[in-house]
């Protein structure tokens, strides 16, 4: 090993640290790691930067725009509710909802569907007393499993077709990964009818448990001077004995009392900070002196007359709120709305409301005006605004819906019939949709995920420094040395668990750009065809299952399912192996 590529890994490891840490957002670690490259000269201006020209980033940028421009005008929700209705039985709609959704995701990018439905399904379940999340999980691995059909599914897939054509080697058509997709998709769909379904949890849905009082919520109310028992202790003040409700700490200026004693006294101007149902909540502010800090003007009792609504909302990955408290983000003044929760992992985080460091997937249960669901539905800052109340209904206009439809099976027939290429079929997509105003510049500029993208393009220069400096040559021939006794199923095993590992971990797009130069490499040592590698490093970096941190729709349905990290585990985890095997064995039999 070269001191050009010892540093080129230990920066790797370093920015794989950093992601893992969660020390900042992994866009802006990875970009990090190619500044470093630039800096120090290993990678010139135009290798470090030459991603964000790639043609198959490009690609994902317009495919982000295609998919709002057709889920824009809810034709896809109508048509989904219409054929959901139909069926009685649970498995029975659950194969009629997913069946055309992960074929649907094949086309579209699966994180908009994602963000669509999960609303949908959780208020469908909700009415017929079904727990969401039986559905929940299943909604973004048959999505994950049906983008594995075509070279547009995922983003992973475009990633490595655009780095084969940076290579100079011929990419992947349309349908070419379908080889695979198919069974991984039937064989998916099998085992989550049913060992899958029934490792499930059975978790009561978000909004249902709140209207059953059955899950406690923090609140901060603080003591005025008319409190009746100021300089008194918390046990006469009625404090320590109420239904439901337990007053965890006191906040005095920079004083915290906690745990907070029957003997501890009550003083004006305390913030109290209780835990409990939200129902005895909303009792207590009745008591004089007592004001409920909502985090805004609206208050409890406006949700009698219909001017405020309960509202739960799901905070992205690209979400301005992180990596800073409530109160520093402004989230009062900038939203109009109070935040009377947030729930991680499923359970209520024990601290006051305005210190909580928000992160992605984290559930907040929010007191807001009528119209805050219409103004940000299409924010980057939530993945899922839903009412407590009411189903989300998006702008309809079926003639629109229909038209943007046959525009996108149109582009994708000229795809598959060679007429224009991905980029150019996409391309004349957006432009047509622009022209003709189903979505406006500004609404299409804002479709774009531009996190997403700078994570794509940065990964491509670390890719690329990879192999400059040789040291994808160099961890290519290693595991080669481990795996080549074995035979070539071992060395196919040994990639595709390397980069499901990656995906996990960090994201499935870094994984990809990571491990195709080792893939590449391994199969020119080899003398192999490099489709083959190709293939394998996109499946296993799309076929995120195991953590709900490794893919976007994972942390979507992560909060409003209820589920836990091990939830993932338990039923992602055989499903991963299933994949794997069928990847590996095609993969083997296809092109080797």
């Amino acid at each position: 090993m070269t001191l050009e590529m010892g540093f080129v890994l230990v920066v790797i490891v370093v920015m794989f640290v950093a992601l893992l840490l969660e020390l900042a957002r992994p866009d802006m670690i990875v970009f990090s790691a190619l500044v470093i490259f630039v800096l120090t000269g290993l990678l010139t201006p135009e290798e470090a930067f030459k991603g964000f020209s790639n043609q198959g980033m490009l690609t994902i940028a317009l495919l982000f725009i295609v998919a709002g421009s057709v889920q824009k005008h809810g034709l896809l929700e109508q048509l989904m509710k219409q054929w959901l209705s139909k069926s009685k039985k649970v498995r029975g709609s659950m194969f009629r909802f997913y069946l055309p959704i992960s074929l649907s995701s094949a086309f579209l990018n699966n994180t908009p569907i994602v963000v669509t439905f999960t609303p949908m399904i959780k208020n469908w379940c909700e009415e017929r007393g079904i727990a969401p999340s039986k559905f929940l999980i299943p909604l973004s691995y048959v999505t994950i499993l049906g983008g594995t059909i075509t070279v547009i599914g995922t983003s992973t897939n475009l990633v490595v077709h655009g780095m084969l054509l940076d290579y100079g080697l011929e990419g992947f058509t349309l349908f070419q990964l379908a080889v695979v997709g198919i069974p991984v998709l039937i064989l998916g769909f099998i085992y989550l009818f049913t060992v899958g379904y029934k490792l499930l949890p059975n978790n009561k849905g978000f909004s249902e448990q709140v209207k059953q009082d059955s899950r406690e919520y923090i609140a901060e109310m603080t003591v005025s001077n008319s409190f009746d028992f100021i300089n008194e202790t918390v046990e006469k003040a009625g404090l320590r004995e109420l239904k439901g409700l337990y007053l965890v700490e006191i906040i005095r200026e920079s004083e915290r009392v906690s745990p907070v004693k029957s003997t501890t006294i009550v003083r004006a101007g305390d913030r109290l900070i209780f835990t409990g149902l939200i129902s005895t909540i909303a009792e207590l502010q009745q008591l004089k002196g007592l004001q409920l800090e909502t985090g805004t003007h609206l208050d409890l009792d406006d949700l009698k007359n219909g001017d405020v609504q309960l509202v739960e909302a799901v905070v992205s990955h690209q979400s301005s709120l992180l990596s800073k408290s409530i109160k520093q983000s402004q989230f009062r003044s900038r939203f109009d709305a109070g935040v009377l929760a947030v729930h991680r992992n499923n359970e209520r985080i024990k601290s006051k409301i305005g210190d909580i460091i928000l992160k992605p997937g984290d559930v907040l249960l929010l007191l807001t005006g009528s119209d805050f669901i219409r103004t940000y539905q299409q924010s980057n800052d939530f993945y899922v605004v839903s009412s407590m109340e009411t189903p989300n209904h998006l702008n309809e206009n079926r003639k629109k819906g229909w038209f943007s439809l046959i525009v996108l099976i149109t582009m994708i027939l000229a795809v598959t019939l060679n007429i224009l290429s991905m980029f150019k079929a996409m391309l004349l997509a957006v432009f047509i949709f622009i022209i003709t105003k189903i979505i406006s510049p500004e609404e299409a500029r804002k479709k774009i995920q531009f996190h997403v993208l700078l994570l794509i393009a940065s990964a491509f220069g670390v890719g690329t420094a990879m192999t400059k400096t040789g040291l994808a040559s160099w961890m290519a021939n290693g595991l080669l040395e481990i795996g080549e006794p074995l035979g070539i199923i071992a060395i196919l095993i040994a990639v595709y668990i390397l980069t499901n590992i990656f995906t996990e971990l960090i994201t499935n797009s870094a994984a990809a750009v990571l491990m195709l130069p080792i893939g590449i490499e391994m199969a020119e040592v080899l003398s192999l065809d490099y489709m083959g590698f190709a293939v394998t490093i996109a499946i296993a970096a799309s076929a995120s299952f195991i953590t709900p941190i490794g893919y976007q729709t994972n942390l979507i349905v992560y909060g409003p399912g209820g589920y836990t990290f091990s939830d993932y585990i338990k039923v992602g985890t055989p499903l991963s192996i299933i994949v794997m095997l069928i990847t590996v064995t095609i993969v083997n039999m296809v092109w080797f």
